[in-house]
């Protein structure tokens, strides 16, 4: 949903061990979009990059994505240089190009955003899944198109090959948004991969179970070896 709310129950199972920091995309919550700012992939890949830079300052960075998001982390790896010592993905997949189950899901999306009931979002306790309510419309029609396309997705396996750094992939074993085969699939790619299955779990473990999560993202930065201060 590109919201950073919806990531602040695992913040706080990290935090203060872990400097956590998840932002909204520009145009999907509290800041605009800016006009040079494209609304595809690579665009919203290298804007990401540019603002972990800012946050981060010198400070070893690990990227962590969720579904759509996975993607955008995925694109802005390349970018990080050595700053970037590890990549974590939840319910994050894909790379097969499924004709009609996209363009189904691509009406889907573009009917939802052109009838979406934004007063949704007014209503109290929606403050962490309000984006896809009050995102940018020409962004958000942006992301589902170009996510979508067959070149994109049949790029994905080709990007996920290039990560060059440790990767740890988290399905849900009930996720039926992002089965868990389609993220086998995807970290499949990366070199020196591994996947863990949180049992019982859906699609947005970091609302449903963030000490869970927490627990097997801390267990992986330590088998790893990557336990210095990261951001």
């Amino acid at each position: 949903m590109l919201s950073g709310r919806l990531w602040d129950p695992l913040k706080a199972a990290l935090e203060p061990r872990w400097s956590f920091w998840a932002p909204d995309l520009p145009g999907f919550g509290r800041s605009q979009r800016p006009r040079e700012l494209r609304p595809t992939l690579v665009s919203y890949g290298r804007w990401l990059a540019e603002a972990v830079r800012e946050q981060a300052g010198e400070r070893p960075v690990l990227l962590l994505g969720h579904s759509l998001g996975g993607s955008l982390v995925l694109h802005a790896a390349p970018h990080l240089g050595r700053q970037l010592r590890g990549v974590v993905q939840v319910a994050a997949g894909g790379g097969v190009y499924q004709p009609r189950p996209f363009r189904m899901v691509r009406r889907g999306g573009a009917a939802f955003l052109r009838w979406r009931p934004s007063w949704l979002a007014q209503i109290p306790g929606t403050e962490a899944i309000r984006s896809p309510l009050v995102a940018d419309l020409r962004a958000a029609r942006g992301l589902l198109a170009s996510s979508m396309q067959r070149g994109a997705v049949r790029q994905l396996p080709g990007i996920a090959a290039q990560i060059s750094v440790p990767s740890l992939w988290i399905s849900g074993s009930k996720d039926t948004v992002m089965e868990p085969r389609y993220v086998r699939h995807l970290a499949g790619y990366c070199p020196g991969s591994e996947v863990q299955m949180l049992e019982g779990e859906g699609h947005l473990p970091m609302r449903s179970a963030p000490d869970r999560l927490a627990h097997v993202i801390e267990t992986w930065i330590e088998a790893q070896s990557l336990a210095s201060p990261f951001s």
